[in-house]
């Protein structure tokens, strides 16, 4: 690591060192902290980039989280898809690997969401930690490796508004991480059943397209046992119509990108909707009654991948 990086990480780790920071801290925290200092891994680039997006981010404030989600997901647009971009498994330690050289549909997924919610560098790696990680603990064990773990694992970063969006959603019971020969995708993880909500592709329409807002995340169903997407992106509105911004590792594109919604979804089984908790109208949004009135094959590390 070169000494640009290093001067970076002790500017984000500086608490750790200045006793009045950490004089209320217990000596579990303390240690806490020393322990990402070790985790952490970035380079120039990018702790030049992140210095960049906070700028961006609190030029826009907090008002909007979907606009927010929508300036931020753009500074990455042409990001070259990159995949295994994160270190750790069940028998090498985990590392808290923070990269933007590259991207997956995942690793864009946590970017996005974390730089939302941060202001300085100190609290996007704090913001990164819980948005990757069950109850902020850097292990392989406890990283959120499925797409619905966003809504369902530890303290939940988004709501499942699948069901609420239509009336034709789908709902499938799940073993994740198991394979239809009884193998696991991720070995050294359990398995985890889980009822998993999806809107067939079929439903998908002008009705449904007017209650999706710009930055909800979208997980692309699969069939597949043992996994519930087997790719995410944004659903973002702009003026030549609604895309899904996303970490394409379809050949002809390999890099972030918007692909026109409607298109992308034609020919996929379906699609999860997840809305970032913040945004305080994912708790007001209407159900939906029968009748529509308002009441991975070859998965990384990350199994929800590009």
């Amino acid at each position: 690591m070169n000494k640009a990086a290093v001067f970076f990480l002790a500017s984000v780790l500086a608490g750790c060192a200045n006793p009045t920071h950490v004089e209320h801290k217990t000596q579990a925290e303390v240690g806490a902290l020393e322990d990402q200092r070790t985790q952490l891994e970035m380079d120039t680039y990018t702790a030049e980039k992140l210095t960049a997006l906070l700028k961006v981010r609190n030029q826009l404030g907090a008002d909007q989280p979907g606009q927010l989600s929508e300036q931020i997901s753009r500074e990455f647009m042409h990001t070259p898809y990159a995949a295994d971009m994160l270190q750790g498994s069940a028998s090498m330690a985990e590392k808290l690997v923070v990269d933007f050289r590259g991207l997956d549909c995942f690793t864009y997924m946590d970017y996005v969401e974390t730089l939302r919610k941060s202001t300085d560098q100190d609290s996007f790696i704090k913001n990164l930690i819980q948005t990757r990680y069950v109850n902020t603990d850097v292990q392989f064990a406890n990283r959120r490796h499925f797409f619905t773990d966003w809504a369902y694992a530890g303290q939940p970063l988004t709501n499942d508004l699948t069901a609420q969006l239509s009336a034709h959603s789908v709902t499938v019971t799940k073993k994740l991480n198991q394979k239809a020969d009884g193998d696991l995708y991720l070995p050294g993880l359990p398995l985890v059943e889980r009822d998993i909500t999806y809107i067939p592709s079929s439903s998908i329409d002008e009705k449904l397209l007017s209650r999706l807002k710009t930055g909800d995340y979208i997980g692309i169903y699969t069939h597949l046992p043992g996994l519930d997407v087997t790719h995410t992106g944004l659903f973002i509105q702009t003026a030549a119509g609604p895309v899904l911004r996303n970490a394409s590792s379809k050949k002809m594109y390999r890099e972030v990108m918007d692909a026109p919604f409607m298109e992308y979804v034609q020919n996929i089984p379906g699609i999860v909707v997840l809305r970032t908790r913040q945004d305080r109208q994912a708790l007001e949004e209407p159900s939906v009654s029968e009748t529509g009135a308002s009441s991975a094959q070859h998965p990384d590390k990350t199994l929800a991948h590009g």
